[in-house]
């Protein structure tokens, strides 16, 4: 079983399958906002879409291979956080993450991913996590800057999203940095 608690009000739960009508509440609630920036927001057309891709991530977290969770924010589904998938040859894996509109603003998706970062390098042992982001997605981009991520350059036309090329922003983090990062946060908070 699979759970992070974030804080009193929020934590982090693998996806089951009667999370489906919940999970595609939110995606169609959200629709306008979402399909702005991921591909997938047009092929969700009911709960059962959603539920094929819950089976998926199953699978996923059976063979080994990352995660997807849902982010449960006082008790309703708000988003879904997970591994894209692990490369365990290099000890690295990439963040992906969306957020329903209500939910947003609130530095849960931050949050979200800074318990993700830490349970990669703490619990799986992975050396490098990597976050990619459209360039003209400002909020999304606060995140990986947020947390420590280095920019490590762009990817020309690296996704075809509905009618257009978007450019994304590679974001990296390795564990060395990370614990550097966290132990500089520790030492100011105790002044």
């Amino acid at each position: 079983m699979f759970k992070l608690l974030i804080d009193d009000h929020t934590d982090l739960r693998l996806l089951e399958i009667r999370h489906a009508d919940d999970l595609y509440n939110l995606t169609n609630q959200s629709r306008n906002t979402l399909r702005e920036w991921l591909f997938w927001v047009d092929f969700t057309q009911s709960p059962k879409d959603s539920m094929i891709f819950i089976e998926s991530t199953m699978k996923q977290f059976c063979q080994n291979n990352g995660f997807q969770a849902g982010i449960w924010y006082k008790g309703e589904l708000a988003g879904v956080i997970g591994l894209h998938a692990v490369n365990w040859t290099n000890k690295s894996t990439s963040i992906g993450y969306w957020l329903g509109e209500k939910f947003q603003g609130k530095g849960l998706m931050t949050n979200a991913c800074d318990a993700v970062v830490e349970y990669c390098f703490n619990e799986l042992k992975l050396n490098r996590i990597e976050i990619r982001v459209a360039t003209e997605n400002h909020k999304s981009l606060a995140i990986p800057n947020r947390l420590g991520f280095q920019n490590e350059g762009c990817i020309k036309s690296a996704e075809w999203l509905y009618d257009k090329y978007v450019d994304h922003n590679i974001f990296g983090l390795i564990k060395d940095d990370y614990e550097s990062i966290k132990s500089v946060m520790k030492k100011s908070a105790s002044y």
